[in-house]
């Protein structure tokens, strides 16, 4: 069983156990094939090196759209020539820190640096929004009602299993920026 992140002498450390960090290692495999940006053969390498993506559009998958949302709501062409400017340099960002709290998945105990512990705050957090996207959550009553399936036993259906991915990844989640907050309180 998971055990919560804690902020001690050694750092932020934690632990979990084999299924749950391939269970990890699963969900961040989707969420950067998710991100991963789509090579077009008539894209200017010079463009793309610099982070420019003059041929993106909004996402059509409602998860994706979470992770990359428009920045303006009532302004589509601006939102657009923003996207176009920042996702592919937002992409690779976030498919670094979930590579990064991948290579973490390697050892039982999890010892984290200061970091480390922000990378894997940004990639729960990034599981979370595809999670919570997937189960159709859209304020506090959503967010109750699946919080209410606590017991894997329990799991019949697709919901209901992914509804306790989402509540071991929001527990993860909160004990970890607990213990980061504990960190930056003792550093103080």
């Amino acid at each position: 069983m998971a055990k919560a992140f804690k902020n001690g002498l050694k750092g932020i450390t934690g632990y979990l156990e084999p299924a749950e960090r391939e269970l990890l290692r699963s969900l961040i495999d989707d969420v950067i094939s998710m991100l991963e940006p789509e090579e077009s053969a008539s894209q200017d390498p010079l463009t793309a090196l610099i982070g420019l993506d003059m041929d993106v559009q909004e996402p059509s998958d409602r998860a994706l759209k979470r992770l990359l949302p428009n920045v303006m709501k009532d302004d589509d062409a601006a939102s657009l020539e923003f996207r176009q400017l920042t996702e592919r340099s937002l992409r690779e960002n976030k498919i670094g820190a979930l590579r990064a709290m991948a290579l973490g998945l390697d050892k039982d105990d999890l010892v984290l640096t200061p970091a480390d512990a922000r990378h894997w705050s940004q990639g729960l957090n990034d599981l979370r929004l595809v999670l919570a996207e997937r189960l159709d959550i859209r304020d506090d009553a959503d967010a109750e009602h699946v919080h209410l399936m606590q017991d894997w036993s329990q799991a019949e259906d697709v919901e209901s299993y992914l509804a306790l991915v989402y509540n071991f990844t929001t527990w993860l989640q909160e004990s970890l920026v607990q213990a980061m907050l504990q960190a930056m309180g003792s550093r103080a």
